[in-house]
């Protein structure tokens, strides 16, 4: 029964070790749409495990302001992200928002709803990664182009 007990803490322990992650810094920056400052945007960074490192630590979020500018805090408040790399999400915020057909284009959209005008390949399909410095950065920017912003409809 004992050593039932100490596997269980164990357990605990490194589950609570695994989720604390890495050291957290300061994190912010300014999202643009087509160059200008986007003040309606959820920003979100996810750490990326590696093999030596298979749980990094927690993810970091943040909305805009008028300016675009944001400031990345964990979900226990933290100010920061952890050191490392990580997956970044940009969307609309706001629960009216439905992602853009593949094409880009909002045509096929029901009448009545909004579309977010972020592409989803920085969104459900993002694959961009940024790099936090051991530091911390103010320098997280991010000017993402729409097919509009690149000559399009």
């Amino acid at each position: 029964m004992m050593r039932l007990r100490f596997v269980a803490v164990g357990g605990l322990l490194a589950a609570v070790v695994g989720c604390s992650g890495g050291k957290i810094v300061p994190v912010s920056g300014v999202v643009k749409l087509d160059g200008q400052p986007y003040g309606n945007a959820v920003v979100s960074f996810q750490p990326i495990g590696s093999e030596s490192n298979p749980e990094p630590g927690r993810g970091s979020s943040a909305y805009t302001d008028e300016n675009g500018r944001f400031v990345l805090q964990t979900d226990n408040a933290e100010k920061g992200a952890v050191v490392g790399k990580h997956r970044v999400r940009i969307m609309t915020r706001g629960s009216d928002m439905v992602g853009q057909t593949p094409g880009g284009s909002p045509d096929d959209v029901p009448a009545g709803k909004a579309v977010d005008p972020i592409p989803p390949e920085w969104n459900a399909l993002s694959k961009v990664e940024f790099d936090v410095p051991p530091g911390g950065t103010d320098q997280a920017n991010f000017d993402i182009k729409t097919r509009k912003g690149k000559g399009g409809r």
